[in-house]
């Protein structure tokens, strides 16, 4: 059968509910409704599953999706049910089934009615099962993450290799689609070439995830960090979101601290067993748990659409790592916060772990971690480097303001004659050193290697002296960006010149940079959070709709984002449906979906419009770990004994910073400090009460928000934070 661009419209809208498609989502669609060989790179988030759920839908026969995780399938089995009045349109073949319910799926498949098959590759590899799909309808395959297939990429599992083997055994003709969120080029080939995909129809879409808000944050204390993540979930009151950390123990620790200020968080970690590790999962998506506080080992496995932040605790060991994670947020194409806490001190560690390990994967390890501290400390558009990473140009004009260095940009300098001088470095050099021995070379380091070398008997050796590492590695770092220099990753990062940077060096041209940011000293990094895009135009009717998605999730023994999703219950709260006809007409609102799930939220809705009820927020004081009280009680006696701050921080193990925000958390819990011995000796009168008058006027307590706002008018950061604990002991305490 021939399909024409209006069947597929038509179809989208008739088993989905939207009225167009994203992207490259119609051509690949396409493709695979015309048996072509299909391989799809797509970034998470952005539509990968309809481009084989909607031709799985229109053709004859039954679609075999090959899926690593049993978490997963099940999720994408009750995604697709939520759409169809028919359960039995979408099923799953694992080991979580017993042979009465194997064999009732295979019943629904010859029967027809099955449309798309969810299948682990160790299942597809049995021979009973080989013999059956050969005897069956087979529309086509879907290999769903495909990367496990590469040994290169971050997630190989062996048994994807045997998934050609298998799809031949079954039938010679039958085409293939790939999928994966990340694909270096390398990896591309090697998934290719493993499928025996010939000549396939290769869909590259951008890796650009424009709905997601990139932000670092100095990593000033590990406590500082924790009221920081805690503040911002409370202004995000009701959203699901994910914070990764590098430790199982760190996990269980700030579940801990969420959990006693009245957050629904649970920790998740390898070490749990796996009763425990499915049950936090299914709270999560089930939306009994708000948080999950979780390492590495949470992730390909958790399709859930509405996550509205994602949190880096600990900064990840790669761009690639990063990319995946944060890619966890928005799948709904709302806006999803991207949140990270950068402090050195976390790459020292990280740089502890390897050790112990092989040169190669040392030195590659170390290349990775570069590129991490270079987006952290980057004063540029986050977006642009993360895309730059990725092979993808991009005009960061474009990013309005959806990250902290385009929303709050930095004074940029002019560096010319420095830019000429670093690529000249790189030539004296022969083009054959990565940026640590060039900023080394440049500044004039009497390393190891640059008298091993013979360096410092060159001709430009210190020839920047006047500048300090950081400059030049924000020069290094913006040739790079700015197609001056270019990275050879297969020598871990040695750096050549461009054809643009050799004509630069003949005809410089005036270049204007904004200088990195030093993460040795806690910088103004702590923005507030612009208005989210797609916002609903009547948000106490949101939550009650999210309410009311909640129980009938509950009733119906699936997660409340397959009932409705979360533009969807926008669209709602902006439209008002209060007929079945009505809601036909909102996104991603089937005639399906709305026979089956609409009544009782169009109930809802026209209730609320009657009666035009009105909630009003609460606020939740932030709660100190009971463990801290110990260092507490020290603090305030020594205090009371008008003690030096130095020589308080030293009895406690903290730094002079660390105690100041320490202090700051007492008072925020209603204690009350006299630290007038201290202060009048550090803080002039005047600025005290310019101080004071900032905090009456404030609708916020913000340590954050008012180091910046003050900061414009010349006072420092601790002249606010000794202000404000004083300001809070005698006005609000």
């Amino acid at each position: 059968m021939v399909f024409t661009d209006q069947d597929i419209t038509s179809a989208i809208k008739t088993y989905f509910g939207f009225e167009s498609f994203k992207g490259d989502q119609k051509q690949i669609v396409k493709s695979v409704l015309d048996k072509k060989n299909t391989f799809v790179i797509m970034p998470t988030g952005g539509g990968k599953s309809l481009c084989y759920q909607l031709p799985a839908m229109m053709m004859e026969g039954t679609a075999i999706i090959i899926s690593p995780l049993i978490a997963l399938m099940k999720n994408q089995v009750d995604s697709i049910r939520g759409y169809s009045q028919e359960d039995n349109i979408a099923s799953f073949l694992n080991s979580s089934l017993n042979k009465t319910q194997m064999n009732e799926v295979k019943n629904e498949i010859v029967n027809g009615r099955t449309k798309m098959l969810f299948i682990a590759p160790e299942t597809l590899t049995k021979d009973e099962n080989i013999e059956f799909f050969q005897k069956s309808n087979i529309s086509f395959v879907a290999v769903d993450e495909a990367h496990c297939i590469s040994e290169w990429g971050h997630d190989f599992r062996p048994e994807y290799r045997r998934i050609r083997t298998m799809i031949s055994a079954i039938g010679e003709d039958i085409p293939i689609i790939a999928l994966t969120a990340t694909a270096t080029p390398k990896v591309q080939t090697d998934i290719v070439k493993s499928l025996e995909m010939d000549d396939p129809n290769i869909f590259i879409s951008s890796f650009n995830r424009d709905n997601l808000y990139y932000e670092i944050r100095p990593k000033v204390s590990k406590d500082h960090a924790v009221k920081s993540i805690i503040q911002f979930i409370k202004t995000s009151k009701g959203k699901s979101g994910i914070i990764y950390v590098q430790s199982r123990k760190s996990t269980e620790e700030i579940a801990k601290v969420l959990t006693v200020n009245g957050i629904k968080a649970s920790a998740y970690h390898a070490g749990l067993d796996a009763k425990t590790r499915t049950q936090v999962q299914d709270d999560f998506l089930m939306e009994e748990v708000e948080v999950i506080v979780a390492t590495i080992a949470f992730g390909m496995g958790i399709d859930k659409p509405d996550v509205r932040f994602v949190i880096h605790y600990d900064i990840p060991k790669s761009i690639e790592n990063y990319y995946q994670e944060t890619g966890r947020g928005g799948r709904d194409g709302l806006k999803g916060d991207c949140l990270a806490f950068y402090s050195y001190k976390d790459i020292l560690k990280l740089e502890k772990f390897l050790r112990d390990k092989p040169v190669a994967e040392r030195e590659l390890s170390a290349q990775l971690m570069d590129e991490v501290i270079a987006y952290a400390e980057t004063n540029t558009c986050r977006r642009k480097f993360l895309l730059h990473y990725f092979g993808e140009e991009y005009d960061d004009s474009k990013c309005t303001n959806m990250c902290d260095n385009c929303k709050f940009p930095k004074k940029k300098e002019e560096v010319m004659n420095e830019m000429k001088l670093a690529l000249k470095v790189v030539q004296q050099l022969n083009e054959n050193y990565t940026i640590k021995i060039l900023v080394e070379f440049v500044t004039g380091k009497a390393s190891k290697e640059m008298k091993d070398f013979k360096f410092d008997k060159l001709e430009l050796f210190g020839a920047g002296a006047a500048k300090d590492e950081l400059f030049w590695h924000t020069i290094f770092r913006q040739a790079v960006l700015n197609d001056l220099l270019y990275k050879e990753i297969e020598q871990y990062g040695i750096l050549k010149l461009t054809d643009a940077g050799k004509k630069f060096i003949k005809h410089p041209e005036s270049i204007m940079i904004p200088l990195n940011r030093d993460f040795t000293v806690k910088d103004d990094s702590d923005y507030d959070y612009g208005a989210g895009q797609g916002a609903a135009l009547d948000n106490v009717l949101v939550e009650l709709l999210k309410d009311l998605r909640k129980s009938e999730g509950r009733k119906l023994k699936v997660q409340p984002w397959v009932i409705f999703s979360e533009p969807s219950l926008q669209d709602m709260a902006t439209y008002y449906p209060i007929s079945m006809e009505d809601m036909q007409q909102i996104s991603g609102v089937s005639q399906g979906k709305a026979q089956k799930f609409g009544k009782p939220f169009i109930e809802l809705i026209k209730k609320y419009v009657d009666e035009n009820e009105i909630e009003r927020p609460t606020e939740v004081v932030i709660k100190q770990v009971a463990n801290k009280s110990r260092n507490k009680v020290t603090i305030i006696q020594s205090i009371d004994r008008k003690m030096p701050f130095d020589d308080i921080a030293r009895n406690v193990e903290m730094t002079h910073d660390e105690l100041l925000y320490e202090l700051n958390n007492i008072v925020d819990n209603g204690t009350k400090i006299n630290i007038n011995y201290y202060i009048k000796d550090k803080v002039d009168e005047e600025i005290i009460e310019e101080i004071y008058d900032y905090f009456k006027s404030s609708p916020t307590d913000s340590i954050d928000a008012a180091i910046r706002k003050l900061q414009e008018d010349d006072i420092g950061e601790e002249e606010v934070l000794l202000a404000r604990i004083k300001f809070i002991s005698e006005i609000a305490n």
